[in-house]
């Protein structure tokens, strides 16, 4: 009798399916916003702190990595933003179907990047 513990299968006959990749996303993205709201706050404080402590958040915001991380923040709000509001829709009941998960799932993935570029714009 062997000691070991058997490994399940499932990893090596799972199909990978779009809903679960938007899933991941989600909680990707929850915790990326984790991140930016922390950001937000400390400029906030840096205000508040004065003029010096803000100048130091004014030069890091001027860099390219900074200004990729800002359309990040933005992008990864928005996505959340139009997801939970997909669950809220599956919380009374609808859009269970699997056509309409899908197509729901493509409109706020593209939804998403057309609401970033026009905060952006």
């Amino acid at each position: 009798m062997s000691k070991e513990k058997p490994i399940s299968p499932h990893l090596q006959v799972y199909k990978w399916q779009f809903s679960s990749l938007l899933s991941i996303t989600h909680r990707l993205t929850s915790i990326f916003n984790i991140f930016g709201i922390l950001f937000f706050v400390l400029w906030l404080v840096s205000i508040f702190i004065g003029k010096d402590c803000y100048q130091y958040f004014e030069i890091i915001s001027k860099t390219f990595l900074a200004r990729f991380l800002f359309v990040g923040f933005t992008w990864s709000f928005s996505y959340h933003l139009l997801n939970g509001i997909r669950h809220l829709a599956w919380d009374l009941g609808f859009g269970y179907e699997m056509k309409t998960a899908n197509f729901t799932g493509v409109t706020v993935l593209i939804s998403s990047f057309i609401l970033t570029i026009l905060v952006w714009i």
